[in-house]
């Protein structure tokens, strides 16, 4: 088959009759699948049922500091919890903060904060003329989402092979006082698969930033969600902010939202001791202290970082086989179309996937009325707005693999009909 942008108008048109009763097929057979949100599939949450049976009314609540965790306090997690961390981290445990299960809302609390009181003595965020943030794309539509809530002006940065563009990042982070921060997930990154290279890990430490409270928002989320049995290494950028002189240039956050049961899991904060030092004392008047049974009831499950990171095999068993089904129906699918590209992740949640330009919206309706739920197109971009209107998030792991076939099945036909109908209106 040609490529669609090579046919003639006739072969064009003879294609979208063909598409058009290929399209029709699927309708009739009223699906309803959706992959909207990357979630965990059933069997993954079976993995931690044990999780529940591991705290009961025999189990000894005293931790090994000697507190009963029935009780209030312990502000930045139980001991054994944050030494998890640390040791996956490879910091002390004086940098690290274990709360509740939302790492998001950990993000929130920190712009929040910045908002009303300033970062380590600067200006509060919300008396300044005006606050922009950095946010690489295609991106995480839920920090989008926060810096939208407070009136922060966001800025695309187009994100390369080894990660964001970091030449337009250095120019402008190191000539205007008024970006503040940038969002990252630097590793298996959501939705492209992405992890930034050294060189990329390296220049993000050793910027020289306009506004002394300029913040990197490192959310680690994928750290240890490989796909394959090869981790994909991700330079210490905390240890790199250290050696270049910015310790308090960077928080990152994590949690268990993917790995035990999202809305039940942990999540937490690493930094440097000052940063975390300041973050506590704002937790002094905003909480008595965490959910430390269920802390307890996840350090009793894992036990240890070898724990965790078996829990994380297991993972990987379950949904790599999607990924795979993904890879193997988009190429089936697109063929010698030449009107997609998409990403191989080798960790993750997400797919990303570029159509025709003009035409993501179109797919995504197209497939929504076909009976398959997607990502709002747009949506990985700030304000939902695409320039390209090319890309398109999938999150492969909640359906079976037989139903994800389906799905990428009606999409690389939704995606084919939508191009070959731009391209004769051309």
């Amino acid at each position: 088959m040609a490529s669609y942008k090579e046919m003639s108008r006739q072969e064009l048109l003879e294609e979208k009759e063909k598409l058009q009763k290929e399209y029709d097929g699927y309708k009739a057979e009223n699906l309803s699948l959706n992959m909207a949100r990357g979630i965990p599939s059933k069997a993954q949450l079976e993995l931690s049922m044990g999780l529940l049976d591991s705290v009961n009314s025999s189990t000894d609540l005293t931790g090994i500091n000697g507190a009963d965790y029935r009780n209030y306090g312990i502000l930045d997690g139980i001991p054994e919890a944050k030494q998890l961390f640390a040791d996956l981290f490879h910091v002390t445990t004086d940098q690290i903060i274990v709360g509740g299960n939302s790492s998001l809302t950990l993000m929130f609390d920190t712009i929040s904060s910045a908002m009303a009181h300033g970062l380590l003595g600067s200006t509060p965020w919300a008396s300044l003329p005006e606050v922009k943030f950095l946010c690489p794309v295609p991106g995480y539509d839920r920090h989008f989402g926060i810096t939208e809530y407070f009136g922060i002006k966001m800025i695309p940065v187009e994100m390369n092979e080894d990660g964001p563009d970091m030449d337009f990042i250095e120019k402008i982070v190191e000539r205007d006082p008024f970006v503040k921060g940038v969002w990252c997930v630097p590793k298996y990154a959501n939705p492209t698969g992405i992890t930034y290279s050294d060189e990329v890990v390296r220049r993000f430490a050793n910027l020289h930033p306009a506004a002394k409270d300029f913040r990197i928002f490192w959310d680690n989320a994928y750290c240890i969600h490989h796909l394959f049995h090869e981790d994909v290494q991700l330079l210490d950028i905390l240890k790199e902010c250290e050696k270049a002189g910015n310790p308090n240039m960077v928080y990152m956050y994590f949690s268990t939202s993917k790995i035990t049961f999202p809305g039940a899991g942990l999540a937490g904060m690493a930094s440097s001791k000052e940063n975390i030092t300041a973050i506590k004392k704002r937790m002094m008047v905003q909480s008595i202290g965490p959910d430390k049974i269920n802390q307890l009831r996840h350090m009793k499950f894992f036990v240890n970082l070898d724990g965790l990171l078996d829990q994380m095999k297991k993972h990987a068993e379950i949904i790599r086989p999607k990924f795979e089904a993904v890879e193997k129906t988009l190429t089936e699918g697109f063929a010698d179309s030449g009107i997609a590209t998409w990403s191989k992740p080798n960790g993750g949640y997400f797919v990303s996937l570029n159509v025709l330009d003009g035409c993501a919206k179109k797919t995504v309706r197209l497939c929504k009325d076909a009976g398959v739920t997607l990502t709002k197109a747009g949506a990985t971009y700030p304000y939902g707005n695409d320039p390209k209107d090319s890309n398109i998030r999938i999150a492969p792991t909640s359906p079976t693999v037989e139903e994800l076939t389906e799905a990428m099945k009606v999409l690389a036909c939704s995606a084919k009909l939508a191009a070959v109908q731009k391209l004769l209106e051309q």
